[in-house]
């Protein structure tokens, strides 16, 4: 049944697998562009690309593109190398996510250690800030690491779900332990919250049920897959039931 929450918890639907099916053929089939937009027609309330250096799904040239039709928010995730850095400070996304990933990744694998890299991270959430940026950071599920990011100047963190993902079906009252303390730590440092990785319909109610002020997910692979059988369209509906009801 679908309750209400005061909180109300915003889908931005990360768009890199269908830039991926794109790149597999070459030409622009599927329309990235295009498809961003019908995501925001049909309810998202963002849209979130992760550039790689090798540019393997969306491209620079994406995310420049994107900007210009985007009407909702756009959230660039990367590494911040030089590369990623002059391009977020040319489009200017209202958010960015830095993310620790290695040029070779498959996919993000872990997040900052906000203590050993503050310097780092602390310089990279000035200059995006100068830009009017918001600059979120991905991290484990680690109080420590929360109040880290914080002490860097970040607006807020992004919990990295992938564990809580894996043990969901198992015992999901142990899985969902370490994010509630960092969704804790978060909201005492005054941080806003953001969540992804391996969300998806089976565990993202739960995971807002029992972390109700997270401001936003951040969803792209099971949402795009889920999409394969039920439609696009059908699918964001999906997802913004989940996050909207808790």
């Amino acid at each position: 049944m679908c309750k209400y929450n005061k909180f109300m918890t915003k889908l931005s639907v990360n768009i890199n697998k269908i830039a991926v099916i794109r790149n597999s053929r070459g030409g622009n089939m599927p329309d990235v562009i295009a498809a961003a937009q019908n995501i925001e027609r049909f309810g998202s309330e963002g849209i979130t690309v992760h550039p790689r250096p090798d540019e393997r799904h969306i491209r620079y040239a994406d995310v420049r593109e994107l900007k210009g039709v985007v009407t909702t928010e756009l959230n660039v995730e990367g590494n911040p190398i030089p590369s990623f850095v002059d391009l977020v400070c040319e489009v200017r996304p209202a958010q960015v996510t830095l993310v620790p990933d290695a040029a070779d990744a498959i996919t993000s694998n872990a997040g900052w250690n906000t203590v050993a890299h503050r310097e780092f991270l602390t310089e990279m959430c000035e200059r995006f800030h100068r830009e009017g940026i918001r600059v979120s950071i991905f991290v484990d599920p680690d109080p420590e690491m929360v109040s880290g990011a914080k002490a860097c100047g970040a607006d807020r963190v992004e919990l990295y779900t992938e564990a809580y993902a894996a043990g969901y079906h198992t015992d999901r009252e142990k899985a969902i332990e370490p994010y509630v303390a960092a969704a804790e730590r978060a909201r005492e440092e005054g941080l806003g919250l953001n969540a992804g990785h391996d969300l998806n319909l089976d565990n993202l109610r739960y995971f807002l049920t029992r972390i109700p002020w997270v401001d936003e997910v951040s969803i792209g692979h099971a949402l795009i897959s889920d999409a394969l059988y039920f439609g696009l369209e059908n699918t964001v509906a999906l997802y913004l039931r989940e996050t909207h009801c808790k």
